[in-house]
């Protein structure tokens, strides 16, 4: 019974992510106590520095942040193992669980396992890369931390089956109790308009606008999508430091008109009625970096493709997560490579053929089914807590 339940979940913040959404649904079922504590990801001056909230049977009774400081990195990460430990030391309580989302965090659950303040640990891994960092030395000190934290805490989360290989391929390493958690989506939240409802034209990007994305490539083929369909629109809901060259571009190809750029947008519901409102997503993904190794989305589970597809939308993937032969396979999607002419033929293929637009749209929402974060997370919590 989650209300007589104490849970910390520690994480790192930038935008909204999987442990955002553990703390709504434990603050949804009114857990006895939740202390959500987040940390900037990284130096921003819009966000807030590390701080936590305080929910109590669902209702928040604290919330305190300091201020943001750009500090250097190595210290940022010792900085919020000791406030971790802190945070959790000052309530008094001793917690039935504490769920560390990245290595760091779920060392500091260690420490206070070991110090007697919480009783299971869980470590969250939402990103994995066997070559997290360019410095072998910190590269080597990631990797170790992350194997202390499979090793003894009491469940490592994996976002996909990807992850543990990763960690037996490149490490040679196996054993703690991993499972795998994958990201979901809050069906219940989510308004799917009807079919007449929607812009059937609009193909849809959502996502922090960066050059390893891709959606250059998308805009190369908007010119030979529009000979196709002249009504076609492209929506880019974001911001990002690649926002102000995707514009430049859109206006070079003489595409302004066909585009429409929403900025950053902060709320994730008015995001996902923005997308439950187009025809078809797209999501590119690059299998290596610019510096040849194997890209972070290789051994993830990206949470744009959930929410696609829990908004009815097709899903244009390239070949890169772990789920897109699935994705595929289930006809809710199509691999497709960052060429123009396969962008071209994708899209135009679903958008002018209205019934196997509509015959895709309903795959994708019966394949979105499984991915209801609340079953996900009961089902989670029910190793750990009994819940």
């Amino acid at each position: 019974m989650l209300a007589t339940k104490k849970v910390v979940i520690a994480t790192h913040v930038y935008t909204t992510g999987p442990a955002q959404d553990l703390k709504d649904y434990l603050v949804n079922n009114r857990c006895g106590k939740v202390l959500f504590i987040g940390h900037p990801l990284f130096y921003d001056p819009k966000l807030q520095g590390s701080g936590y909230e305080l929910y109590i049977q669902g209702d928040k009774k604290r919330e305190t942040h300091g201020r943001i400081k750009k500090i250097p990195e190595v210290l940022a990460y010792v900085k919020d193992i000791i406030l971790n430990v802190a945070y959790v030391m000052r309530t008094g309580d001793k917690w039935d669980l504490y769920v560390g989302s990245d290595n760091l965090n779920a060392l500091s659950g260690l420490v206070l396992k070991l110090l007697g303040r919480v009783t299971k640990t869980v470590y969250y891994v939402i990103d994995y890369n066997p070559k997290r960092f360019q410095n072998k030395m910190l590269n080597t000190i990631y990797h170790k931390i992350d194997q202390v934290c499979v090793t003894y805490c009491d469940e490592t989360w994996n976002l996909s089956p990807r992850m543990e290989v990763g960690r037996k391929e490149y490490f040679k390493f196996s054993g703690g109790h991993q499972k795998v958690v994958p990201v979901g989506v809050w069906l219940d939240r989510i308004h799917i308009p009807r079919f007449e409802e929607i812009n059937k034209h609009t193909l849809v990007f959502m996502g922090h606008i960066t050059e390893k994305q891709g959606v250059q490539h998308i805009l190369d083929a908007v010119p030979s999508i529009i000979e196709k369909i002249p009504d076609f629109n492209l929506l880019v809901i974001g911001g990002g430091n690649f926002l102000d060259s995707l514009k430049s571009q859109a206006d070079k190809l003489g595409v302004t008109k066909h585009v429409t750029f929403t900025g950053h947008v902060k709320d994730h519901t008015d995001i996902e009625v923005m997308v439950s409102k187009s025809a078809v997503a797209v999501a590119l993904y690059d299998e290596h970096d610019a510096k040849g190794n194997i890209s972070f989305t290789y051994f993830s589970d990206p949470a744009k493709l959930k929410t696609y597809l829990a908004c009815g939308l097709p899903v244009l993937v390239t070949d890169v997560p772990y789920n897109a032969e699935d994705i595929q396979a289930k006809s809710c999607g199509k691999i497709i490579t960052s060429d123009v002419a396969s962008v071209t033929s994708a899209v135009s293929e679903l958008m002018a053929n209205e019934s196997k637009l509509q015959e895709y749209r309903k795959n994708a929402l019966d394949y979105a089914k499984r991915y209801n974060w609340s079953t996900i997370f009961a089902d989670a919590l029910e190793g750990v807590l009994g819940a």
